[in-house]
């Protein structure tokens, strides 16, 4: 399988997730893009926000790991034409590494798609965005899947959705928690995940520490780490706080090609006797986890809330026919009162709601059949 030129299985494919740590700015952006690549990056990635597509506007403050902000503002003030997406493109083209972007709904896959992308990266949270799932189904690239916050029945349905097979989609192994603690990463469930649908794995990776779960990953069998990349933690960008600084993500870069050839060379003891003197043996051993697709201790209260389900999008009435302009899939970030899972939204348009239903509200059965 082919991530643009980069044949995949040939030792990890490491992609530098620069996300919106670019706050907006191309000339921070073009930096981003020179650091990661000179840090040994084969792939730059950032997010098409469009803040419409992701959360309501009611959301309010959301805790993230620079502190309560209003993330809705935020998004807002991140969005960028695609002009900026396409110039962030042809640089990282011209610095002969893989462009890669993550859509949050059918307007950005769809500038995405006239990009000409290599490649659609879907994350945790739109596991379950159905609509955005066929949408990329149909563009004839590769999609990189990830799998934080999720259980297998979830990422099951999105496969079927996307009807992908081996040769052009990738799962992600995640814990969707920032920071992720490394013991929560259950490595061994890579294989399994591997054996049990058919497909390629990789890891993104939310921990702070540069080795021990991109190394880890390796010895698993993944063909990607992702990792999130900034210039200093101490920048101001969503998630630099739990990102890779140049010379950490270097080390990683180097540690995951050490580890790779030792595996060419049937040396895999070496790399866990290596680990085990650094970390110590339990805690490798419990970063390994038992292989169980599960969510992790630090997921646990995310699910069905970082994740999508249906929301008002303005004031329902009583008696008011829903529809998709009324209606759609957000994150609810905990804030909002959570809707009724996706996988029933296309059944309720056209439904008459039976009592009022607030702007921004997730909407559920009992505002439809009482």
């Amino acid at each position: 399988m082919k991530i643009g030129s980069r044949e995949l299985g040939n030792g990890p494919l490491i992609v530098a997730e620069i996300g919106t740590a670019h706050g907006g700015s191309l000339e921070k952006a073009y930096r981003l893009i020179d650091s990661a690549v000179d840090s040994g990056a084969d792939c730059i990635k950032f997010q098409l926000v469009y803040a419409d597509e992701i959360i309501h506007s009611k959301t309010g403050k959301v805790k993230l790991p620079g502190g309560e902000i209003d993330l809705y503002a935020e998004f807002k003030s991140l969005e960028r034409n695609a002009e900026f997406y396409g110039k962030l493109k042809n640089y990282v083209e011209e610095r002969n590494a893989i462009f890669l972007c993550t859509p949050f709904g059918i307007k950005s896959a769809r500038v995405l798609r006239a990009l000409k992308v290599e490649a659609i990266k879907i994350a945790s949270p739109e596991l379950n965005h159905f609509p955005l799932l066929r949408e990329v189904s149909g563009y004839n690239v590769p999609v990189i899947l990830s799998t934080g916050v999720s259980k297998l029945c979830d990422i099951e349905r999105a496969l079927e959705i996307l009807k992908l097979t081996d040769g052009n989609t990738v799962l992600l192994h995640c814990v969707t928690s920032y920071p992720a603690p490394e013991e929560d990463y259950n490595l061994n469930v890579i294989e399994n995940l591997q054996r049990i649908f058919g497909v390629s794995v990789g890891v993104s990776d939310h921990s702070l520490d540069p080795v021990l779960v991109p190394v880890l990953s390796v010895l698993q069998g993944a063909v990607i780490i992702e990792k999130h990349f900034t210039l200093s933690r101490k920048d101001t960008g969503l998630d630099d706080p739990v990102a890779l600084e140049p010379d950490d993500f270097r080390k990683m870069v180097n540690e995951v090609k050490r580890a790779s050839g030792e595996i060419l060379e049937k040396k895999e003891d070496e790399i866990v006797s290596r680990l085990s003197k650094i970390y110590g043996t339990e805690r490798v051993n419990t970063v390994l986890g038992d292989g169980v697709k599960r969510l992790s201790r630090a997921e646990e209260s995310n699910y069905g809330t970082t994740n999508r389900s249906v929301h008002a999008l303005k004031s329902i009435k009583a008696g008011d026919v829903l529809s998709r302009g009324n209606t759609g899939l957000l994150r609810t970030e905990k804030n909002l009162k959570t809707g009724m899972d996706p996988v029933l939204y296309k059944r309720i348009i056209g439904k008459r709601a039976v009592r009022d239903i607030e702007d921004g509200a997730g909407i559920v059965l009992e505002d439809l059949f009482l």
